[in-house]
Formats: C-alpha cells, sequence, structure tokens
C-alpha cells in the first residue's frame, strides 16, 4: 500500500511556494504521493483565493524527485483538451514521469459549469468526459491525431513532446459510490478514486461498501487490459501507527492500494499549511 497527501487549491495552498514546501515535507517524510483539487469555483469555500494546480504542480515538481504528482480530480469536459493534454504532457516531462492523472464530471456541477454559461447535465459531461480521455491518452502519444465524434473534431494534430510515461500518465477516475456508472468508467482505465454517499471527504468508508466496489470493478474490467489497477481511499488518520493500523488495515484487506492522507473538508483546517505540514512530518501510516 503506498500513502499519498491531498490537498485543495484554495486557502493557503493557493500559492504555489506553500504548495512546493509541503510536497518537499512529504517526500522527507516518506509519503508516495501528492495531490491537489482541481476546481476555478466552489461556492461552499467562495471568498477564499484559488490557484491554478498545474502551476502548483509545477513547483512541487521542481521541490521533488520522486513522490507522485495529480490532481484529484480534474473536471476533464471543463477543460479545452489540447491545453489540457499540454499541461500534463509538460508536468509529466519535468517530473520525469511522475504524474498520475485524476480525471471526472467534477463538482459541484452549478458552480464549476453553469456558472460560467456551460452546461451542467451530467450526460452530456459524461460523454464529453469519455470522448476526452480518450482523445488525451491519443494526443499524449506524440503521434498524429484525426478525430470526429459528437463533442470534440480533431483535424491532423500532432502534440509533441509526448510524454514520458507510454501510452501516458495513469489515469484515476473519480465518482460516488454507489453510483455505478462511474465505476464502469474506472474499469476502463488504471484505477478507482471513490467517494462514498456514506462517508463524508476526510471520513474512513466501510470496508463492506468497499469490497463491493472492487467485486463490481473487477467484474467490469477489460480481461485484456494487462495493466494494473489501483484503489485509491482517503480519510483523516492519527499520526499514532497503531491506531491509524486499526482505520487502514480493513481497507487495504478489502482491496485498497493507495491511503490518500485528508482533512475533513468542512473542518477548519482543510486549507490550512501549519496542520497539514504537522500530519506530513509525523509521516505516513504504516501496515
Amino acid at each position: 500500500m503506498r500513502f499519498s497527501i491531498n490537498i485543495p487549491n484554495f486557502g493557503d495552498f493557493a500559492g504555489p511556494r506553500h504548495v512546493a514546501t509541503v510536497a518537499a515535507a512529504a517526500e522527507q517524510a516518506g509519503w508516495d504521493g501528492l495531490f491537489i483539487w482541481d476546481h476555478v469555483l466552489y461556492r461552499g469555500h467562495q471568498g477564499r483565493p484559488f490557484g491554478d494546480p498545474w502551476m502548483a504542480l509545477t513547483a512541487a515538481a521542481l521541490a521533488t524527485s520522486r513522490i507522485r504528482l495529480g490532481t484529484l480530480l480534474t473536471p476533464v469536459p471543463r477543460y479545452r483538451l489540447p491545453q489540457l493534454a499540454r499541461q500534463v504532457a509538460t508536468l509529466d516531462n519535468l517530473s520525469n514521469g511522475r504524474v498520475t492523472f485524476g480525471a471526472g464530471l467534477g463538482g459541484p456541477l452549478k458552480d464549476e459549469y453553469r456558472s460560467f454559461g456551460d452546461t451542467a447535465e451530467p450526460r452530456v459531461l459524461a460523454e464529453r468526459l469519455d470522448e476526452g480521455l480518450d482523445l488525451l491518452r491519443r494526443f499524449w502519444s506524440g503521434e498524429p491525431v484525426d478525430h470526429r465524434g459528437r463533442h470534440y473534431e480533431v483535424q491532423d494534430v500532432t502534440l509533441v513532446p509526448a510524454t514520458v510515461q507510454r501510452p501516458g500518465p495513469p489515469v484515476w477516475i473519480g465518482g460516488f459510490w454507489p453510483r455505478r456508472a462511474p465505476m464502469r468508467r474506472a474499469a476502463r482505465w488504471d484505477g478507482a478514486v471513490p467517494l462514498f454517499e456514506t462517508a463524508g471527504h476526510g471520513y474512513p468508508p466501510d470496508a463492506a461498501e468497499v469490497r463491493d466496489l472492487i467485486g463490481y470493478v473487477r467484474k467490469h474490467r477489460p480481461a485484456e487490459s494487462g495493466r494494473p489497477f489501483e484503489l485509491v481511499l482517503g480519510g483523516v488518520t492519527p499520526a499514532d501507527a497503531a491506531k491509524a493500523r486499526d482505520v487502514i488495515g480493513p481497507l487495504h484487506d478489502a482491496g485498497a492500494t493507495w491511503w490518500d492522507e485528508r482533512q475533513i473538508e468542512d473542518g477548519p483546517d482543510v486549507d490550512r499549511l501549519a496542520p497539514v505540514l504537522s500530519r506530513i512530518e509525523a509521516g505516513p501510516p504504516s501496515l
């Protein structure tokens, strides 16, 4: 099992220098990854400064040499795909192949889409997500791309350099369990980052629900994929190693491969540097 730190892209973490500080501390303390949210508007946290996650991750890449870096998660339908493809490929080259790409619809849909004149219809956004993910993987290849789809058109485009990782960075898909569609999507890619309707952000899920989820994903995973599959769960753990094992052990046994250390979303520390650094410096949980 591997262990990552999860931070929002607002509050103290709107500043790339603070994100670089977090990344360097996480690498020094033995964590395996740093993942940052990707919001342009989240009215529940309105009034706080927001930063661009790709600029923040660039600062993190320059401050580290080992840990995985990425977004959890990027709302692909909100982006212009060529721009997003270049941002990810640039970061993957800068970090020497350490990017993990977390993707989904994002949310709140009204904030992230409708506030800017875009549709917030989940079915349409899901279509754009699926078509967009396939196009991103093709863009990352460095090979010529021609495409005429329901939502995107590309005419003889080659984007270079390609990503260091081939055929591209691992793609992890987010979504709420027990909604099935996002987990069917995840089964086609490299990992699932589920949130649970029975456990708020920062609260560990129930191991029985995790077993149900991983069974569902395995049922829908293409047999010929041949790629490793990650199940990423997250929440708050105490710095005390024995107590942390009590939280994570049953989830590891149920099939989790990553633990993503998070703050409680509506708590006072979610976007504050000092408490996050304190937890990082205590080190990752141990099984």
